[in-house]
């Protein structure tokens, strides 16, 4: 029941009428007008020659009954022939134009819905799976790209059907006239399969998107798997999500499967009408042999394409369904709202939250009535058990989630009112746990800079120890991080995301200072980053050592979302409250003092 119930929509899915979707893909085609007219000339032309076959057959069997040479034979074979070479070589022109055409409109989707997913704020990514939505971009797309091949092929087919049913008409209408009769049934049977058909398709799509979301969630643990052992768990936890989205596809291949051999006995049961009915009428002299076999030929030619509409409904059904996909993630709202997107000036980086309320979830309220001003300039210090809402401050200055009321204003302006993008050059984060792309070490520090030069950073570099720290590089700046930087200390990546921050020179800087241990050298090595980023900064400090929080201009001691302290190291600790406790519990042990006290204490034993 897990797996399955993990089936569901996601919470920003969307259902779209075939009307819509096709309104959208047609607005996708628009940019292809020129490449559209060709297909369509081509297709055209395809179906005029596919549906003169059959009279051209006819005809020159009525011309052999009358002249069996072997002169009109062979002509008429060549004729045949070339007229096959002629169909395939326009056809595979139009497939040319046509998988160009696809391949643009295919690309700008896949860019439209990457763009979407990039500029989504962080509470989506807290909701939905990243494995989910990299399979909307990616198979979705492909599927969508399917659709469209399949639409051109179903096209020529109803323009070749269209022709066709002239022909009918003009050899028997009154056979003609049962063949219509008989159409209803068919389009009745095969419209039962359009929900059932839908339904299976988008199962099998979410099922493929668990299975991906599975895989990228295990090889991204897969260093904490091989810690524990547990490389036999995170097999299994794959195997029973790809077995189960193989159950899921077998379902879907059953229903798929049953359009074309139910669409070939109905087209059986009506050519069988049609030889009945019309073998009686050529009896009672209704009408000739010759424009009976004319029907019969014909008639093959025209339930084809129409069988084929039918049958191409279930996978036009499976386009359908991932165009609706990648749709739904375009235009998921999002949380984030700006109400203007002025252009951010240099900020001095003044801060005020007035009254703010904020929460995840409804049901857990992290903030409220909070109030805060932080002038331009301030080192902040936020300390406090965890949950009391200090990465919560960060979050809402960042504009990575949205509050729920109250005001929040940069240097007297509303957040709200900015342009996002130029609002966030001017912010300086470093998360607890850094993260490095794969590159080297200088690609990862001109990220937000690319313009930066390398004598630039060796500058800086050297300001951080003397640039010793570089010398640790096997290859300097041009050392390869690896993924997420695992090739280097947790302390080298520290120092790396600083020199980031640094080269950018924000004008408000976020520090989630991480936990992890690391050697008193390289610890004073970070420090002297850290003082070169608050000598022009704004800066909020969520702090985890000692040495950072002393450095504070102003330390807020929170619980439960609210201040309950706030003040200088010294003056908080004479104070004896909470800060007293934090310190005595989490940070004494950090201070010199506490060292050298402890090893005082271990020389007298």
């Amino acid at each position: 029941m897990g797996f399955f119930s993990g089936l569901g929509a996601e919470n920003y899915d969307r259902e779209y009428s075939d009307r819509e979707l096709t309104k959208r893909i047609a607005g996708g085609f628009s940019v292809q007008r020129k490449r559209i007219i060709s297909i369509s000339i081509l297709v055209t032309i395809v179906a005029l020659i596919s549906a003169a076959t059959p009279i051209i057959i006819s005809r020159s069997l009525e011309a052999l009954d009358t002249r069996p040479t072997m002169e009109a034979t062979l002509l008429i074979g060549g004729g045949v022939f070339m007229i096959g070479v002629l169909n395939w070589g326009i056809n595979w022109i139009r497939r040319s134009i046509t998988a160009r055409a696809i391949g643009d409109v295919v690309m700008e989707l896949r860019t439209s819905a990457f763009r979407a997913a990039a500029d989504h704020d962080l509470s989506f990514y807290d909701k939905f799976s990243s494995g989910r939505i990299v399979s909307r971009i990616t198979s979705d797309t492909k599927d969508f790209g399917q659709l469209v091949t399949i639409v051109t092929d179903v096209t020529a087919q109803l323009i070749q059907a269209s022709i066709l049913m002239v022909v009918l008409f003009r050899t028997e209408w009154k056979l003609t006239l049962l063949v219509i009769a008989y159409l209803p049934v068919i389009f009745f049977i095969t419209s039962g399969f359009r929900k059932m058909a839908r339904k299976v398709t988008r199962n099998g799509m979410r099922a493929m998107a668990e299975v991906n979301a599975t895989i990228k969630e295990t090889v991204s643990g897969i260093s904490v798997a091989k810690n524990f052992r547990q490389e036999m768990s995170i097999f299994g936890t794959f195997d029973t999500a790809n077995k189960d989205s193989y159950r899921v596809n077998v379902r879907r291949g059953f229903v798929l499967a049953l359009v074309f051999p139910t669409l070939n006995a109905m087209g059986g049961i009506a050519t069988a009408i049609m030889v009945y009915v019309g073998g009686w009428s050529a009896a009672q002299g209704g009408v000739t042999a010759a424009a009976w076999f004319l029907f019969l030929l014909s008639l093959n030619h025209f339930l084809f394409p129409i069988m084929n509409l039918s049958a191409f409904w279930a996978q036009i059904q499976q386009g359908l369904s991932a165009a609706e996909r990648v749709y739904a993630l375009i235009d998921a709202d999002p949380n984030v709202i700006q109400v203007d997107d002025q252009e951010v000036k240099q900020l001095k980086g003044g801060v005020r939250f007035e009254e703010i309320f904020f929460h995840y979830s409804p049901s857990e309220p992290i903030l409220s009535h909070f109030n805060l001003l932080i002038p331009p300039g301030e080192n902040l210090a936020l300390v406090g058990h965890t949950g009391a809402g200090k990465s919560s401050i960060a979050k809402l200055i960042a504009r990575f989630y949205e509050f729920q009321s109250g005001k929040l204003t940069l240097d007297g302006q509303d957040i709200r009112s900015f342009d996002l993008t130029s609002y966030r050059r001017q912010l300086g984060i470093v998360s607890q746990v850094p993260f490095l792309f794969s590159g080297t070490v200088a690609e990862n520090i001109r990220y937000a800079c690319p313009n930066a030069t390398e004598a630039a950073m060796l500058k800086m570099a050297r300001k951080i120890g003397d640039g010793e720290w570089l010398e640790t590089l096997p290859n300097g700046f041009e050392s390869q991080v690896g993924e997420r930087g695992g090739r280097l200390s947790m302390g080298q990546r520290q120092l790396v995301a600083l020199m980031r921050v640094l080269i950018q020179n924000p004008a408000i800087f976020i520090l989630d200072e991480a936990t992890a241990s690391i050697d008193p050298f390289t610890e004073w090595q970070i420090q002297q980053a850290l003082n070169l980023i608050l000598e022009n900064t704004t800066s909020i400090l969520i702090a985890h050592r000692l040495s950072t929080i002393k450095s504070a201009d102003r330390i807020l001691v929170m619980e439960n979302g609210g201040i309950i302290e706030e003040g200088d190291h010294d003056n908080l600790l004479a104070k004896e409250g909470h800060y007293a406790e934090l310190y005595n519990t989490y940070f004494r042990h950090q201070s010199l003092a506490y060292v050298e006290g402890a090893r005082e204490f271990s020389d007298g034993d």
